[in-house]
């Protein structure tokens, strides 16, 4: 090799390894952390996307979804219960909220932090659900669900949020500072969201072992038929539900012991009623940091729900907020069983001292302490009120003091089979007027309580059926669970005088330590210093949680909504063609 040559191969050796060196350099600057990811690199493949799916699931377990306030605040809202701190949640039982307090933005928060995950999963998805791997149709399924969930529970609360269903409008002012959507877009848009979600998931059946506490096809037609009943589209809704009981999404059924659906553990969660439910880990296995929002996420989170903090009485420990009311439970002794028996749903819901109790699941007890006739357990130390004891472990036998915070293990069953049977039911009964076989879906659930079957020769017109489904079977049935608000918010009790006349009979309390168990009149409201009524102090538009004055504040595209304005949504109702049904009594 002459000396030019040389010198030439000299020159390209150094070129390549500064060339190298220069890439090798490049190569540790461009290295990614994988604590810090970005949407530039996240989200390419199925498993980060499985990892959005998680923080979907993770965050319907918040403060403001179902972990505590999203999940109570329907609860007190409702006729079967009201607030026995007269402190702490007194606005949502008043149906008075001001658009200045803190706590009505919680659920807002938390569904918005759901709707952006799920937002950028779907980004992430082909439109082509044709060309989708079924690991990525799962994935696609349930951010829908989610992202359906989310919005549901959003119009329920809030009536008219942002409609935000693109990623990337994030990246602009335009989409951080959205406009109020009507209330029957975002019900369009759940419509949308559920039908996909019920193409692209499996069954519970089909699922197997993935579809143990997962969203399913089931999970969305359920949801399906409840959004569409929000807006009285019956005969629709009763076509899906229809197909749910005939087994389309899976094979459900009700559980033998309705007290199988209030208890912790993994013989008893996600069982054959449950379509759809919150999973909490149980007690004994659970971490030590409560993890209330999006923002103090940890390694070592409880992974509880903090329901029973808030209904446990203060005696056992709990923040004994909310109380079930006298007239639920009086409406539970109304009725006895074919062998003369309580109605074994009363044990679960309500946390009382009864004779028939003795021999009974775990007996009278209260947080394994056994009660005597004398005894008087009531919610709170102050004002008295009928202990919750559903989503508590008043009558599991589990231990015999409350942990607050975010300890209580038990999964919130949200949608049950019964469930179906009596929105089938009503659909039937809206849909064609009484029948046998409206009435036969409701005996299924009378039935598994140990009830007498009804007759349809009792029920002559759809407004007596009607009656019966919505203020006998549904509460017994459902009583202080998550939904009551929706349902009478969707059957306009609102917008109609005896309507809202009924509720404040059935909202009527007293605040004792010694009387709680007595029976209450609204017609002593005014009378007797300790009775009140929480629909009293219900404002026209206050069936829905007022847009906070921190969110109008921030974004100026963002209006109130009628709670803010204290408007009546009677006309949207009544423009709609939708009937508030007459008050029927039942005993003529």
């Amino acid at each position: 090799m002459n000396h030019f040559n040389m010198k030439l191969y000299h020159f390209f050796l150094a070129l390549f390894l500064g060339l190298a060196t220069f890439t090798s350099c490049n190569d540790k600057l461009e290295l990614v952390n994988p604590n810090q990811q970005t949407t530039g690199t996240f989200g390419f493949n199925a498993d980060d996307l499985e990892e959005s799916v998680i923080a979907a699931y993770n965050h319907i377990r918040m403060e403001g979804s179902y972990a505590r306030v999203g999940y109570t605040i329907d609860v007190c809202r409702g006729d079967e219960a009201w607030n026995s701190s007269q402190v702490w949640y007194l606005p949502f039982d008043d149906l008075n909220a001001s658009a200045t307090s803190d706590i009505t933005w919680w659920p807002w928060r938390e569904w918005y932090y759901t709707i952006n995950v799920c937002n950028f999963a779907i980004s992430r998805c082909d439109e082509d659900n044709t060309q989708l791997s079924e690991q990525m149709r799962r994935i696609k399924g349930q951010v829908l669900f989610f992202r359906a969930l989310a919005y549901y529970n959003l119009a329920g609360y809030y009536q008219n949020p942002p409609l935000i269903t693109d990623y990337a409008s994030y990246s602009t002012l335009d989409g951080l500072y959205g406009t109020n959507s009507t209330y029957d877009e975002i019900l369009d848009q759940v419509e949308r969201d559920l039908t996909e979600a019920m193409t692209l998931l499996p069954s519970r059946d089909e699922g197997g072992e993935w579809a143990g506490g997962r969203a399913t096809n089931g999970s969305a037609a359920g949801y399906y038929a409840r959004t569409l009943m929000q807006r009285h589209k019956y005969a629709e809704a009763l076509s899906v539900l229809k197909d749910i009981i005939n087994k389309k999404y899976g094979t459900y059924k009700l559980v033998a012991n309705y007290g199988d659906n209030f208890r912790q553990g993994p013989e008893f969660e996600n069982n054959a009623e449950s379509l759809f439910e919150v999973q909490f880990l149980d007690y004994g296995s659970q971490g030590t940091d409560d993890e209330w929002t999006p923002v103090n996420t940890s390694p070592n989170a409880t992974q509880g729900s903090a329901i029973e903090s808030n209904f446990a009485p203060g005696e056992f420990g709990g923040w004994a907020d909310i109380s079930a009311s006298p007239w639920l439970y009086h409406l539970f002794k109304q009725e006895r069983t074919t062998t003369g028996k309580l109605d074994p749903r009363l044990y679960w819901t309500i946390g009382t001292y009864e004779a028939d109790w003795e021999g009974f699941e775990y007996g009278n007890v209260a947080f394994t302490r056994p009660l005597t006739a004398t005894d008087t357990v009531v919610t709170n130390n102050i004002n008295g009120g009928l202990p919750i004891a559903k989503y508590t472990n008043f009558r599991t036998g589990i231990y015999d003091k409350v942990v607050t915070g975010l300890h209580d293990g038990i999964n919130l069953r949200m949608m049950r089979y019964a469930d179906v049977l009596l929105l089938a039911a009503e659909c039937e009964n809206e849909v064609n007027g009484p029948t046998q076989q409206a009435i036969n879906w409701i005996n299924e659930v009378r039935t598994r309580a140990g009830l007498a079957n009804l007759k349809l020769s009792d029920f002559p017109t759809a407004d007596k059926l009607f009656e019966q489904i919505a203020n006998v079977e549904r509460p017994k049935e459902f009583g202080c669970e998550f939904g009551r608000g929706f349902d009478l918010i969707r059957w306009g009790f609102f917008y109609s005088a005896d309507r809202l006349q009924q509720l404040k009979e059935h909202g009527t309390f007293r605040r004792s330590l010694y009387k709680a168990k007595e029976p209450v009149k609204y017609t002593d409201v005014g009378i007797d210093p300790q009775l009140k009524s929480s629909y009293d102090t219900y404002l026209p538009g206050h069936e829905f949680l007022p847009i906070v004055q921190t969110l109008t504040n921030k974004n100026p595209n963002l209006k109130g909504n009628s709670a803010n304005e204290g408007t009546d949504n009677a006309e949207y109702f009544r423009q709609n063609g939708w009937k508030v049904r007459p008050v029927v009594n039942l005993n003529k």
